[in-house]
């Protein structure tokens, strides 16, 4: 294996930027695995990649799909190249880079794809890329999603209580991890909208800005109760898991329908934004209601929407008795912690190790995850 230091790298729905990690893994005597964070940054889209990206994931023509494959492996690259110049690692002294690349399309059950060509992350650094990673588990009838619990489990559970991880990216998803880091009773699933749905609205009202910061706008509005009750009527949250979910449901048109039902009940901006906020919070302690019989002690919050004092607020509000707690507290910077999944599950590839858990995917059992492009 070597050094055991991987570029962990992760664009996820929300659309903001790439997130980029350089992590050093050791195997634990107790079958865990420990890890120090080397490094982290991210690259923020400009708006013209971000037009891009939405563009294609509402579907777009071949030659831009071809074009922006390659384009995206170059941004991608960019990322890797500036994390490991911060971490001050040589680029012989790493394993591998673990790209999850842009979801474009994820349809659990059937097949997934992600962009971004490995091809061009190997060129550009010199360094085997191991990407696509949800597709293995599809094929073995998986969902593909979620992939983070091998990490909630292996470097993030707790020594004594059964812990929540709760990731807010683009879309939400949470694992329910028991004490010890045992794989057996590991559970996942995404619980719907994570930061997504929140920044699209943004974005659509107020264009100038890329999501709400500070939660200002959520804060100095009211959220519409009734249509959030509506909207949580859709069969996605009633399903139980194992399930995953994606800009396929939360997209555009989503959000278009739902401001012209708020604005109908006459709703300001701040309105909308808060009702989006609203909604979040309450599929999320929904879902823990519904589909968490464990005992769970504490949730731990990570991802963009975790810096947004607004979500963060009515999550904890709506998990209520279940305690809420930022992932920082106890770890590394929160908005580390994907890049820091998709890096361990390089390293499973690389060590020849399982990377999905079928008890939160559906797989028909434990599989090696990704595809390796030498460099």
């Amino acid at each position: 294996m070597g050094s055991g230091v991987v570029v962990g790298l992760m664009s996820g729905t929300s659309l903001d930027g790439i997130s980029a990690a350089v992590a050093r893994f050791r195997d634990a005597s107790d079958g865990r695995i420990d890890v120090d964070l080397l490094a982290f940054n991210s690259r923020s889209y400009t708006p013209a990649e971000r037009a891009r990206l939405g563009r294609a994931l509402g579907g777009s023509t071949p030659d831009e799909y071809c074009r922006l494959n390659f384009d995206l492996g170059g941004w991608l690259a960019d990322a890797a190249i500036a994390v490991m110049a911060e971490a001050g690692v040589a680029r012989e002294d790493i394993s591998a880079i673990a790209s999850h690349g842009q979801t474009i399309w994820h349809e659990p059950g059937h097949s997934t794809w992600q962009s971004g060509e490995s091809a061009v992350i190997a060129e550009r650094t010199g360094i085997d890329v191991v990407s696509d990673f949800r597709v293995r588990d599809v094929a073995a009838g998986g969902q593909g999603a979620p992939l983070v619990p091998i990490a909630d489990a292996m470097l993030f559970s707790s020594p004594t209580q059964w812990r929540g991880l709760q990731n807010l990216g683009g879309i939400g998803n949470i694992t329910v991890v028991p004490p010890h880091g045992q794989i057996e009773g590991v559970r996942a699933f995404d619980t719907g909208p994570g930061a997504g749905v929140i920044d699209r609205v943004t974005r659509s009202l107020r264009p100038e800005l890329p999501y709400d910061v500070d939660g200002k706008l959520a804060m100095a509005g009211r959220p519409n109760m009734k249509l959030v009750s509506e909207l949580l009527s859709a069969p996605y949250f009633a399903a139980s898991p194992p399930k995953s979910t994606g800009p396929e449901l939360f997209n555009d048109e989503y959000v278009k329908d739902l401001i012209t039902r708020a604005r109908s009940a006459g709703a300001s901006d701040e309105d909308i934004v808060a009702t989006a906020v609203q909604l979040t919070a309450e599929s999320i302690g929904d879902a823990y209601r519904r589909f968490i019989p464990e005992p769970v002690g504490e949730v731990l919050v990570s991802g963009g929407g975790a810096k947004n004092p607004a979500l963060f607020a009515a999550i904890a509000r709506s998990a209520a008795p279940v305690k809420v707690r930022h992932f920082d507290e106890v770890f590394f910077d929160g908005e580390a912690k994907e890049a820091v999944a998709f890096a361990l599950l390089g390293y499973l590839h690389v060590t020849k190790r399982p990377g999905n858990v079928p008890s939160a995917t559906g797989a028909r059992g434990l599989r090696v995850l990704g595809k390796r492009t030498p460099a």
